[in-house]
């Protein structure tokens, strides 16, 4: 197979971040096998790595791979066509070549987020929908879905295995549901866009610490899931949350790709429309009732209007997090508690706090990070180079990385 040149290779993995997921939803719909979608998706792929080099991109590359992998999925049903099965497996395939999704009593008129809906069934548990959703529409890898999720490949592997046997076995159709179905699947997408955001944000791997494109689909999704859904308080504090956040992603790295903590950030290189909108959306869904997401959304806020750090208010974020642990009491909450409450009080506190959720988050690179601040704010240098040692096994991000290596140097 030859190598794609690097303009080629730069397009294909785009397509495939814009296209995967779509492509699986139309073959999931038409022939009803979540399995078989993916493996002719996947097939049809390989073949434009193999192909497109040679011959050039082709006019409509999407429809593309559609048309490859559907012509995949038709030979693969005729090879499985058994006697008794010819009649409904003729229905699959008239439905296959057609391609055409049927009208539904829904609101939802984006591809993509109607695909996230239809996956986030009822019939699988949270995690297992967000990981199906995570694979399947944002293309994530399972070594990232894992990072997201605080798992490990393996686990992420046989979710996604469950989940996919349990829709088969339950003849679920991934169809886009109606609009009163929409309600009980929003927590579970909000989720979802909330993680392609963060691995946007804070790439788990490649060249770029950030896939800028990843935070603006997440930011897209969150303003229609705003929209479509208006008296959704979570929804509209989902945007303000992505708004505050990215609007400092600009100044997190300098021009060596190294990350900038907020300390030394350049604040002039702040978004401030987004920081403004941010803030208005905020207001409007605190006063409706604090949420995960309004409280989380209120701490980036704070962070993005401060207009230095040294006027950064970390005794009310600290009692953000605090509220905020009472409603999702998970490690990381606990982990960036801590935080505030060692810039708001003093490290001593912050460092059993953090000591306390070293089973919980000994795999995760930011916890190791945070320890060895705190430990080195404290003066001990040994522990701050271990703990600076662990973040940097752990993170396969680059520009955290340089920085993990100049702080490993400024304490040893």
């Amino acid at each position: 197979m030859s190598t794609p040149p690097p303009l080629q290779r730069e397009a294909i993995g785009w397509l495939y971040r814009e296209w995967f997921g779509r492509a699986v939803g139309v073959l999931a719909r038409s022939v009803g096998d979540l399995d078989l979608a993916e493996e002719v998706v996947q097939d049809a792929f390989a073949t434009a790595v193999e192909r497109w080099p040679r011959d050039g991109l082709p006019d409509d590359p999407g429809a593309w791979i559609i048309r490859t992998a559907r012509n995949r999925a038709i030979d693969r049903l005729r090879r499985r066509r058994m006697a008794t099965e010819r009649e409904r497996q003729a229905v699959e395939l008239e439905a296959l070549r057609r391609a055409i999704e049927p009208e539904r009593d829904s609101s939802i008129r984006d591809e993509r987020l109607g695909l996230m809906f239809a996956c986030c069934h009822p019939s699988l548990a949270p995690e297992a929908s967000v990981a199906l959703t995570l694979r399947l529409v944002a293309g994530l890898t399972v070594e990232e879905i894992a990072r997201a999720l605080l798992s490990t490949p393996p686990a992420i592997s046989q979710r996604l295995v469950r989940a996919k046997r349990t829709l088969r076995e339950g003849r679920v159709s991934v169809d886009v549901p109606p609009d009163y179905e929409l309600p009980e699947r929003l927590g579970a997408v909000l989720a979802v866009v909330y993680l392609v955001f963060n691995e946007g944000y804070s790439a788990t791997a490649g060249e770029q610490p950030v896939r800028g494109e990843l935070c603006a689909e997440a930011i897209r999704l969150a303003r229609v899931l705003a929209r479509l859904m208006p008296d959704e308080t979570e929804a509209r504090a989902l945007l303000a949350l992505c708004l505050a956040t990215d609007a400092r992603r600009a100044a997190r790295y300098d021009g060596a790709g190294r990350y900038v903590t907020l300390e030394e950030q350049d604040r002039s290189l702040y978004d401030a429309a987004a920081i403004a909108e941010a803030d208005s959306l905020v207001r409007s869904a605190l006063a409706e009732g604090p949420g995960p997401y309004a409280l989380q959304a209120a701490v980036a806020s704070l962070h993005s209007l401060a207009p230095t750090y040294a006027d950064t208010d970390w005794e009310q974020i600290a009692a953000v997090y605090a509220l905020l642990a009472r409603s999702d009491p998970s490690p990381v909450i606990a982990l960036n508690r801590a935080m505030a409450i060692s810039f708001a009080e003093d490290p001593e506190p912050a460092l059993s706090l953090l000591e306390a959720l070293a089973g919980q988050l000994d795999g995760y690179a930011p916890f190791h990070a945070a320890l060895a601040d705190v430990q080195r704010r404290l003066g001990d240098m040994p522990a701050a180079r271990s703990a600076y040692e662990r973040a940097l096994e752990l993170t396969d991000n680059p520009g955290e990385s340089a920085f993990l290596r100049r702080r490993l140097g400024e304490v040893g």
